[in-house]
């Protein structure tokens, strides 16, 4: 790790050490050099800490303590302070420090000492020694955990998909685009979540397929089965050669996909969508007709099919203007090698 990457505050021992190195007469770029610190950390350090030219390490140290002592912004929620007690109020009463903090915010929304974060409640009461106030306290939250959980819980906890291949064991092929029939796949969520379509691209031509999804649970295994096996059956053979997803729950029955459509389905990295790009920059052309808050259960498969067709039939920059719908017929005649038009 260079010092650019990494820097740690001069300890006591160095300043022994530059005492020393100035009553030898080094300069200061030699001293940096043996410190293995930055000429300017030392040239700083000297300047602040020797007001009558010579340096002491003692001294030094004590203004350092000193200055992270007063840095420190005196804490708004103190035991025994009436903001505190008011605090203690309201918790008595079941309120939740969220609560509380939004009613001092619009109590107090121009004095900035009769107001505190829900954070800062959070952090007063559990950073408090162990005794009675703090266990009185503890037990007024909602969950009266004894210590404060992280906001990570580390390894999520949720089902996982069984049996799922990763991305990295995908073809090289389809990584690279040198041979067709390589789809990724996702969902356009519309309005609340409770309805959505699903949206198939192929890597080398762009060429865009969507897909209805019917019934209550849009986004269900069961829903996306039926549905993706449907339309997927649709696509030429020569033109089914692999399939990549997010780890959604959508796509826990990936066995019996692979089953109906001859179709290897791989699965990304958790919260890694650039292993989708293709399929997240195309989702971005869908929602010029299909915007974030809409409806998407009124669309019938006839309309998703004509919007596929509006933004299949667009040039594109990547493809050397050609449309995805050009490429991805010139694929299909000629699905052995893959033409020049792509890049």
């Amino acid at each position: 790790m260079t010092k650019s990457q990494y820097y740690q505050q001069l300890q006591y021992e160095e300043r022994i050490a530059i005492a020393s190195f100035q009553a030898q007469g080094l300069s200061i770029r030699a001293m940096a050099r043996i410190l293995n610190r930055a000429a300017s950390t030392i040239s700083r350090e000297i300047l602040r800490n020797a007001p009558s030219g010579q340096y002491s390490c003692m001294f030094a140290q004590k203004r350092r303590n000193r200055r992270r002592v007063f840095c420190r912004a005196a804490p708004k929620l103190v035991t025994g302070s009436a903001l505190f007690d008011h605090v203690c109020e309201l918790l008595k009463h079941k309120w939740s420090p969220e609560q509380i903090a939004i009613y001092l915010q619009r109590h107090h929304p121009n004095d900035s000492l009769q107001r505190v974060s829900h954070e800062t409640i959070y952090n007063a009461i559990y950073a408090m020694p162990r005794g009675e106030l703090r266990k009185d306290l503890i037990a007024l939250m909602r969950r009266a955990q004894a210590k404060r959980m992280p906001r990570s819980r580390g390894v999520e906890r949720r089902g996982k998909i069984a049996d799922m291949v990763s991305v990295h064991c995908r073809p090289p092929e389809a990584s690279s685009r040198l041979l067709p029939g390589h789809w990724e796949s996702d969902l356009i969520k519309g309005k609340g979540n409770a309805s959505a379509v699903g949206s198939l691209v192929e890597r080398s031509s762009r060429s865009l397929i969507l897909v209805h999804l019917p019934g209550c649970r849009p986004g269900s295994a069961a829903t996306i089965l039926e549905a993706f096996t449907q339309k997927r059956r649709s696509i030429a053979l020569p033109m089914r050669q692999s399939l990549t997803h997010d780890q959604g729950s959508e796509m826990a029955r990936h066995k019996e996909v692979t089953a109906n459509t001859n179709i290897a389905v791989y699965f990304c990295d958790p919260h890694s969508p650039w292993q989708r790009g293709t399929n997240e920059n195309t989702n971005g052309l869908v929602r010029q007709y299909l915007p974030k808050g809409t409806d998407l259960s009124g669309y019938s498969q006839d309309q998703l099919d004509a919007i596929a067709d509006e933004i299949n039939n667009r040039p594109r920059k990547t493809l050397n203007a050609y449309s995805p719908l050009e490429v991805y017929r010139n694929l299909l005649l000629n699905h052995h090698s893959a033409p020049d038009i792509i890049q």
